[in-house]
């Protein structure tokens, strides 16, 4: 596990505030973030962002225009800010992206390579959203791949079903928390 990360993804303020209460969702992520740093493994944020203006974004792009209309996910918004029930602490990497996959438009890659990190644990909001994006380009990108199948979060909760019980075994290991944090002895 020395060369494992945990990245977690869009678990950002307004994106987490579109669900009531997520069953104990970040409760939940909260146990896998320390038992990330308690086995030393590092802990990446991922987080969508843009400059003011939303100058990265088309407004043919259906994903983020109206994020560029209401003026959402820049540095002046406090909704862009990562949920304080799972804060990054100093020395933990923050990556800003600029579409779905935690690799689109962000140094991701670089950051993984210069820590000769070549296997990802992956949690985030949305899981028919930034997880399966970045499933797919951390595959194509030949990382070994887990996703917390409960350390991620949709809407649909049918989607977030069919995506962590049969797409995503196809190309990760899909563990729980509980079942994750015990395989590193926390």
């Amino acid at each position: 596990m020395a060369n494992s990360a945990l990245l977690v993804m869009d678990v950002q303020r307004s994106i987490v505030d579109r669900f009531e209460d997520g069953g104990g969702y970040l409760p939940r992520l909260g146990e896998a973030v320390d038992a990330a740093r308690t086995a030393g493994l590092p802990v990446i944020y991922v987080v969508v962002g843009f400059r003011a203006g939303h100058p990265e974004i088309s407004a043919r792009n259906k994903s983020f225009s109206a994020a560029a209309r209401s003026g959402a996910f820049t540095e002046s918004d406090p909704g862009s800010e990562i949920h304080p029930e799972v804060a990054p602490r100093p020395g933990d990497v923050v990556v800003t992206k600029r579409r779905v996959s935690a690799f689109a438009g962000s140094d991701l890659d670089l950051v993984l390579r210069a820590g000769e990190i070549d296997s990802l644990v992956l949690a985030g909001i949305a899981t028919s959203g930034v997880v399966l994006s970045t499933v797919r380009q951390a595959a194509d990108l030949d990382f070994g791949l887990t996703v917390l199948a409960d350390g991620c979060l949709d809407a649909d909760l049918e989607v977030h079903r069919v995506l962590t019980e049969k797409v995503f075994p196809r190309q990760a290991e899909v563990l729980s928390v509980a079942q994750w944090t015990k395989s590193l002895g926390a």
